[in-house]
């Protein structure tokens, strides 16, 4: 099942939780004029995910679906998405639009530079690129400006069926989620590479006040200096590898 929570003012997260992993895959629908649903999830959940947006929204009047990198629990659903909702439109950076996603989808992407916006009505989105942040060279994280959001896709992972958004550092639980995953089959989960400080430098500069994080709890607060600090977990994690 999935649980709905709004986390800040016309942003909801759509949370499952899968016990045999211990993690919580999230979905985040922004109400607006034109509604847009950040990750498609995984296919087999749609079901569920249909049934939670169906509470916030009819799921018809859908119009973007964005996510940040090609990988099934971003993208999984989304053709049913596009068959459920007429008009919407799958969101994603350009690379990803030309690589994968638009012999993937049943319609073209928009496919954004760091130049492009999109408005939904009240709110105007950006991708900010960040190849190989959290994964892959398409991924791109996407930036609410009126709200001051970053969809953070995995940046921050850790592991528990954890409260939707917290106040409390990330850091920590984030830290010991990567010293977990390397010990597994999950080795160079998140890679730290030159560009990666200065990728996470320029998402702090945005001076996000929500970081809405894909597995666990989503961050009320200075994500700055989140953003800031993540980049030492990842090169002390790298370096441990």
């Amino acid at each position: 099942m999935a649980t709905v929570k709004e986390i800040a003012p016309d942003l909801f997260r759509i949370s499952v939780y899968v016990p045999e992993l211990d993690i919580q895959f999230n979905h985040f629908l922004v109400r607006d004029e034109q509604p847009l649903l950040f990750h498609a999830g995984l296919k087999r959940m749609f079901p569920a995910l249909r049934d939670a947006v169906a509470t916030l929204i009819d799921p018809a009047s859908l119009r973007h679906v964005a996510w940040s990198h090609f990988e099934s629990d971003e993208v999984g659903g989304l053709n049913e998405w596009l068959q459920r909702a007429p008009q919407a439109e799958p969101v994603c950076t350009l690379i990803g639009k030309l690589v994968s996603v638009d012999d993937f989808a049943l319609r073209p992407a928009r496919g954004m530079t760091a130049e492009d916006s999109l408005s939904t009505g009240k709110y105007r989105f950006r991708f900010c690129s960040s190849p190989h942040i959290p994964h892959g060279w398409d991924a791109g994280l996407l930036f609410e400006e009126t709200a001051k959001t970053l969809f953070c896709s995995d940046l921050f992972h850790h592991f528990g069926n954890v409260k939707a958004v917290t106040s409390s550092d990330l850091i920590g639980p984030t830290h010991q989620a990567m010293q977990q995953m390397q010990q597994g089959p999950l080795t160079g989960y998140m890679p730290y590479t030159q560009q990666t400080e200065g990728v996470l430098r320029s998402l702090a500069e945005l001076e996000p006040q929500t970081l809405a994080v894909m597995h666990g709890s989503s961050y009320s607060g200075n994500g700055a200096r989140l953003l800031t600090d993540l980049a030492g977990v990842l090169q002390v994690t790298f370096d441990q590898a």
